[in-house]
């Protein structure tokens, strides 16, 4: 008891102290928020999706439909918190219907770095465009669209640092730039010693009277892919190292009825996209049906889509998108039979109808042509989307 009491006592002075400047995670008791996001559904596929092809295209991987029939979709377990005054972090883990973890995004950044001013670091989905760092929860349609598909393996996410800065004026005017390990699609091999990728952007936007509101933003991305996997040219694995680079316009336009979004609103969206690549592709490159053919090649690859989403009464949406890509010069060499498009483009068109009966649940109905491969097919997709716990606002 004596030897309690002494400790006790030379103690008092620090616990004192720390009452009167507790640190902003004792104050939080050490709680992150914590969410977790549900998802899954039906899909009714006309075209087997075991072999996705886009002609012409070197694809990443899951870039094709998800399986056919009942199936769950990819959850996602989400932790943040502020560190202290200076820094906040982000967790989030995907965990696949196959039953593997991936880390998605871990990443810490800067609050008050300087006025407008946020510094980023660890891994996460680059700023560029609209689309591409938003998570599919967050999606209008239950799928990404062919440029994205096509052109970014889905979503192009990496491990690097971000800067942004937003400019101190009435028009909303940010400008950013990113570093990254060049590890993922377009990119790959982590070239450059780990520095194989870099992009920047700017976005720009504002309101006009008390109902409507826009963005619209300039992305440039370039990479040095040294060894980059495709498989989706034929059944061998294929390589290219070279370079790539894409670039991206996008405009979002909403309109809300008396400037309430929960009654009516109308979201208008639209991106454009074109990717550059030179360098070497390697056909087979594990030998499987005979020795690996490597030759010159260069190519000029773009895509556009534009959709519409109207909630016309609170809860209840419908939608339409048109997505395309399209291939404009390809050099291939000795390799020129595996890019044949065989004169086709593909192209699908979209319809959505969707009802969340809060903003932590929805369903939602899909109806698409798909024209991405020259023989034309169907697609039904029915999805639920279910958010549990603390989950942060979403971007304009």
């Amino acid at each position: 008891m004596r030897f309690r009491s002494v400790l006790l006592c030379l103690l008092a002075p620090f616990a004192a102290l720390a009452e009167e400047n507790p640190a902003p995670a004792a104050r939080a008791g050490f709680n992150p928020d914590i969410s977790l996001i549900l998802a899954g559904g039906y899909a009714a596929l006309s075209n087997d999706p075991a072999n996705y092809r886009l002609p012409g295209f070197m694809l990443g991987s899951e870039t094709a439909p998800g399986p056919r029939g009942l199936a769950l979709g990819e959850s996602e377990l989400v932790m943040s918190s502020n560190v202290d005054d200076l820094f906040t972090g982000r967790f989030t883990a995907a965990v696949t219907p196959e039953n593997t973890v991936a880390v998605e995004e871990a990443y810490v950044e800067t609050l008050g770095l300087a006025p407008g001013a946020t510094l980023r670091a660890g891994r996460f989905l680059s700023g560029i465009g609209y689309l591409n760092s938003q998570h599919p929860h967050v999606w209008d349609f239950a799928d990404a669209p062919l440029p994205y598909r096509a052109l970014l393996a889905n979503r192009y996410g990496d491990d690097g640092v971000q800067l942004r800065w937003v400019a101190p004026a009435d028009l909303f005017v940010e400008f950013g730039g990113e570093w990254f390990r060049g590890e993922n699609f377009p990119a790959g091999g982590a070239g450059n010693n780990g520095q194989g990728a870099a992009s920047a952007f700017v976005h720009v936007g504002g309101d006009v009277g008390a109902e409507h509101a826009w963005r619209a933003g300039l992305s440039a991305l370039r990479s040095a892919p040294v060894g980059r996997l495709s498989g989706a040219i034929d059944t061998a694995p294929d390589a290219f190292t070279g370079e790539s680079r894409v670039l991206i316009v996008d405009l979002v336009w909403k309109w809300a009825a008396n400037g309430n979004p929960k009654d009516r609103h109308v979201k208008f969206q639209a991106e454009a996209m074109r990717r550059v690549e030179d360098g070497v592709f390697t056909a087979d490159v594990n030998g499987a049906n005979g020795a690996p053919v490597a030759d010159a090649f260069s190519s000029t690859q773009c895509g556009s889509y534009a959709q519409a989403v109207w909630q016309f009464v609170p809860r209840w949406r419908v939608g339409a998108r048109y997505d395309t890509v399209r291939t404009r010069e390809l050099a291939a060499g000795a390799n020129a039979a595996l890019f044949d498009t065989q004169g086709h483009t593909p192209r699908r068109a979209s319809l959505m109808f969707d009802y969340a009966r809060s903003e932590f649940s929805r369903l939602r109905l899909q109806v698409t042509h798909d024209r991405s491969q020259p023989d034309a097919g169907g697609e039904v997709l029915v999805q639920y989307i279910m958010s549990l716990g603390a989950h942060g606002a979403h971007a304009f």
